[in-house]
């Protein structure tokens, strides 16, 4: 099988791009939900005769950015061959053990869960999807009639039945003994279609979702949800993200309540999509909400239910923070119950008891998961799952499947066996960093240093064209966003803080980065030169500080502040009265912050560098040409003649200071604050005393 190269094989080829097209469009499945295959002949490596082979999407995949890699490929004969040896559905999960017997070659990715429905049926083509038209009937009370009515005999009913080798046996048998049917909707899960072709099967894939939609819209009612509640209009766009801004970080801090008990907190994601706040403010919202649920990558993401707020959006501030701290302990103890109720001896352990979902009305949807990707999802799904219940609502009655099968799958041992199989967190992972003066030289070397080790990041810089190439750089908006921040102007650092709060949920590692040198003698220096370097270093930070302090303690998840002084804050040096006293102010910042902060498990630490020439935006700002006047060298050679006066001979870069952040922040020293840490490859005169 070719990795990273056009497919080998034209039915492989035509699966991808049959793939791409149907996860390209939500309407028809969500990220990594549903399934897609394609059986052809392939080549024995052996006897390089020829094969039937099954391609078939691999466990944890997406099809809407599906690759040859991506895919498992097993031998067909032996797959089918299962059959006889199957042991019923108590034993079903041993077959997925058993998909690894038939694999061809090196099989490519792991077969998921699924393989039995695609490769037993007898079609060349198969899609299984999870489009909300198809699950608004498949979670109607009454599917099965309403699937009559919908598509007559051409696309057929199959009652709930977790995703395994039986199910798998039951689409088959349909598939045979109704040869005009191009499909089945299942009922509380979604659909699935078949077809001779790839243009067939994903003409009939969109013809089930099509229709289905077009049915919904002709028999439904106008207002599935009910009337809207007197005073749960959504607020006013601004508002509900000042609002959403405000309580980002105490319900990630709620939300990352057992989490953090491993060392490792949730990111936030919020959205406000006009699907979700009209929802909310329809009176059967509290009714639908608490069902939870039902196909099962809805809840596998979103957990069995939401936290749902049940103030309206002009309740003031510090009611719905309370009441959210209720609202969270009654969640965490219905979630625990729910587990005793269900779990058996051999049940894998509870995995948390606080919500992935929180709704509130007027406001929008926060979620949270173990990275940002993961969050936004799973927002996703349950806006799905709104989509499901106006569908059902409409023209029946929203029926889930009921929790005892939710829990089967929740704490299924094959779900348990993925979550294992997955790599180990990085060092920073569930961190989200703010970045000051992050759009160029130290500030952009350590953005990129604590993004690679895991952390989400915010770049803040006054140069916002700056700030967002480096984020850019860094990845998408599920790794970095830019902000645009004066580090003098207290209500833009607010600012900065709300968006991180909207962005990922909040921020637990800041660094004070930002920064300008004006190189003068005491006589020559003005009065503005004073004002700016003090009013950006240590007003700057001070501001910043603050801002973090605050957003950190509603958090309730400690964190990091990290000051990038300089050797200056402890070195005379010439021509430098303002730079090297706005650094000293600074320096002592981290001693009196580290004192004040430390109970609420605030660390606060400094960097001290010096000599860093490439790649410092305050050198090549003219920083550089001063300092080389006043030293009597070039300004090409500064770097080397600071390598020259310090004991280790070596230049200092960017890299090294944004290492030592890393070393402060990354859990090694969990238990030190108050600390500077020298990166100037060995000045005696700056030496700590």
């Amino acid at each position: 099988m070719s990795m990273g190269t056009a497919p080998t094989n034209p039915e492989v080829a035509a699966l991808l791009g049959r793939g791409h097209r149907l996860g390209a469009d939500r309407r028809n499945t969500n990220y990594g939900g549903g399934n897609t295959s394609a059986k052809a002949t392939g080549s024995d490596p052996v006897t390089g005769g020829p094969v039937e082979l099954l391609w078939v999407k691999g466990s944890g995949g997406d099809i809407g950015t599906l690759t040859e890699a991506g895919l498992a490929v097993l031998r067909l004969d032996r797959l089918r061959s299962l059959v006889d040896v199957y042991p019923g559905v108590d034993r079903e999960d041993e077959m997925v053990g058993a998909f690894d017997y038939c694999l061809h070659g090196r099989g490519g990715a792991a077969p998921s869960i699924d393989t039995a429905m695609h490769g037993l049926v007898d079609a060349a083509h198969v899609d299984h999807l999870h489009p909300d038209a198809g699950i608004a009937l498949a979670t109607a009370a009454d599917g099965p009639e309403l699937t009559r009515r919908c598509f007559g005999d051409r696309v057929l009913w199959v009652p709930w039945r977790r995703p395994g080798f039986q199910l798998g046996l039951d689409i088959a048998a349909i598939a045979r003994d109704n040869p005009q049917a191009i499909g089945v909707i299942l009922g509380g899960h979604g659909i699935t279609a078949w077809g001779a072709t790839s243009d067939e099967c994903e003409a009939r894939s969109l013809e089930i979702i099509e229709t289905a939609t077009r049915f919904l819209a002709e028999h439904g009612r106008a207002e599935p949800f009910g009337a809207v509640l007197p005073g749960y209009a959504a607020l006013p766009a601004e508002q509900r993200r000042e609002r959403a801004a405000a309580l980002a970080p105490t319900l990630r801090g709620l939300a990352s309540t057992d989490s953090r008990q491993q060392g490792h907190f949730q990111v936030g994601h919020f959205t406000d999509d006009e699907a979700v706040l009209d929802f909310l403010s329809r009176a059967e919202h509290p009714r639908l909400a608490a069902l939870g649920t039902s196909c099962p990558d809805h809840f596998l993401r979103t957990k069995v239910r939401p936290l749902v707020l049940d103030l309206p959006p002009d309740a003031p501030l510090p009611d719905v923070l309370a009441r959210l701290r209720e609202l969270h302990e009654e969640y965490r103890k219905d979630y625990r119950a729910y587990y005793e109720r269900y779990a058996e001896p051999d049940s894998p352990p509870i995995r948390g008891a606080d919500p992935a979902i929180v709704l509130v009305p007027g406001v929008g949807m926060f979620s949270f998961g173990r990275d940002k990707q993961t969050a936004r999802v799973a927002a996703e799904y349950y806006l799905n799952a709104i989509n499901v219940m106006r569908g059902a609502e409409a023209v029946s009655r929203y029926a889930p499947i009921d929790e005892a099968e939710k829990f089967r799958i929740e704490y299924w041992q094959l779900e348990e066996a993925k979550l294992r199989r997955m790599p180990k967190p990085k060092a920073l992972a569930g961190r989200i960093a703010l970045v000051t003066g992050g759009g160029s030289g130290i500030g952009a070397a350590i953005a990129r240093r604590l993004a690679a080790e895991g952390a989400c990041v915010v770049v803040a810089d006054r140069n916002l064209e700056g700030a967002a190439s480096v984020a850019a750089e860094i990845g998408g908006a599920d790794r970095a966003v830019a902000v645009s921040v004066d580090v003098t102007e207290a209500a833009g650092i607010d600012g900065a803080f709300a968006e991180a709060a909207l962005a990922f949920g909040g921020v637990d590692l800041v660094v004070n980065n930002a920064g300008l040198s004006i190189s003068k003698p005491l006589l020559e220096t003005t009065e503005a030169d004073w004002d700016v370097q003090h009013d950006v270093m240590a007003k700057g930070s001070f501001l910043v500080s603050r801002a973090a302090a605050r957003l950190m303690l509603d958090q309730g998840l400690g964190g990091d502040i990290v000051y990038v002084s300089s050797k200056n804050s402890v070195f005379a040096g010439p021509n430098n009265i303002a730079y090297s006293a706005a650094k000293a102010d600074q320096a002592h910042q981290v001693r009196l912050l580290a004192a004040e902060l430390g109970e609420h498990g605030i660390r606060v630490n400094g960097v001290n560098p010096d000599g860093v020439v490439r790649g410092s935006g305050i050198f090549a700002s003219g920083w550089g040409a001063q300092r080389a006047a006043v030293y009597g060298v070039p300004e090409e050679e500064l770097g080397a003649y600071y390598a020259r006066r310090t004991l280790l001979k070596r230049e200092v870069l960017p890299e090294h200071v944004a290492n030592a952040v890393f070393a402060l922040t990354g859990g090694e020293l969990s238990q030190t604050t108050g600390l500077h840490v020298p990166v100037d490859s060995g000045v005696a005169a700056a030496f700590l005393r």
